[in-house]
């Protein structure tokens, strides 16, 4: 069976949360697990409308907390794939916070994520559709999805440091691995 490719605006997903007082820590910020769960739920919809499939979080990696989010506050969780493999694909998200106003909108935290799709009677990893990326900003984070992969894998022992070409090369370069 061929599997077609599919384009990142197809499997986009948006969530919008209100932060409450039980979101919060004892100085009225947003608690960063709860984030993470939140982040982790939009980027499942996403993998999962990409891959057409159930999908399973296998990593999470580069969360960044650049600003606190505090009680009261609107945030939007916007996410892409970024890249998918054999029978996985990346995900990035970014969250953006606002007031109830929808004034004072800044980006307050990133992080990528990794989904291994899974067939619907034993749960074993199945194929994904390609992606295809069309812009220049989503050309330059499939570019690097493959670098931020084989790091995890060397990281994690699955790859040896020889096996990981790309990720040598970039390392020499002046190019950051994580830029957007």
């Amino acid at each position: 069976m061929q599997i077609k490719g599919k384009t990142v605006d197809a499997s986009k997903a948006i969530m919008t949360e209100m932060i409450m007082p039980n979101d919060t820590n004892p100085i009225h910020n947003l608690m960063g697990g709860n984030l993470l769960r939140w982040m982790d739920v939009v980027a499942g919809i996403c993998a999962g409308r990409h891959c057409e499939s159930y999908v399973v979080t296998v990593s999470v990696d580069h969360v960044s907390f650049d600003k606190p989010i505090p009680l009261g506050d609107v945030i939007t969780l916007e996410c892409v794939v970024t890249r998918a493999f054999n029978t996985s694909c990346e995900v990035y998200v970014e969250v953006f916070s606002s007031n109830i106003k929808g004034k004072n909108t800044r980006r307050c935290n990133d992080a990528y994520f990794t989904f291994v799709a899974v067939d619907d009677k034993d749960k074993k990893p199945i194929k994904v559709p390609a992606l295809l990326p069309h812009s220049a900003v989503e050309i330059k984070r499939y570019d690097a999805a493959l670098k931020r992969r084989q790091l995890r894998l060397l990281l994690s022992g699955r790859l040896g440091k020889k096996q990981a070409k790309e990720l040598q090369a970039q390392l020499l370069s002046d190019e950051s691995l994580f830029s957007n």
